[in-house]
């Protein structure tokens, strides 16, 4: 049975700012020759891992809405300065979702399937309307 991950996206105000880190992230990879993936690193490695990785994703709450996912690909143990961590390893494509509220909340928390919202479609450049004019229409209840 397949479970998502809920995670809170610290820093970029709108989808467009998380899109455009991620691009950049995998930029800065290609330059230095690494291999391009993107990867939240995290304390604690999901113990329903099987059930993640059974085509789950990691979903994306920007300025208290649920705004988009990614699908998860790998949970890579890492080891930093002797201290066990866990890669959250997930695809560069960014799928939007019909947003809805979400409260803050800390680290991630799983994500059950039945309440995730539906998809929108695949994230391009070319919105119809800028992200801070959704964000408004979103908490007037309009979108």
């Amino acid at each position: 049975m397949t479970v998502h991950l809920i995670k809170l996206s610290v820093g970029p105000e709108t989808l467009t700012d998380l899109a455009q880190w991620q691009q950049q992230r995998l930029r800065e990879q290609k330059w230095a020759g690494q291999k391009q993936e993107l990867m939240h690193v995290t304390r604690q490695r999901p113990k329903r891992a099987e059930e993640v990785l059974d085509g789950g994703s990691i979903y994306w709450v920007i300025k208290g809405f649920i705004v988009a996912r990614q699908k998860l690909i790998e949970l890579r143990p890492l080891l930093r300065e002797g201290v066990p961590y866990c890669g959250l390893i997930y695809e560069p494509e960014l799928i939007t979702v019909r947003a809805r509220p979400r409260r803050p909340f800390q680290g991630w928390r799983y994500f059950d399937p039945d309440d995730a919202p539906a998809d929108v479609g695949k994230w391009t450049d070319a919105h119809e309307m800028p992200d801070a004019t959704q964000r408004e229409l979103m908490v007037l209840g309009l979108l």
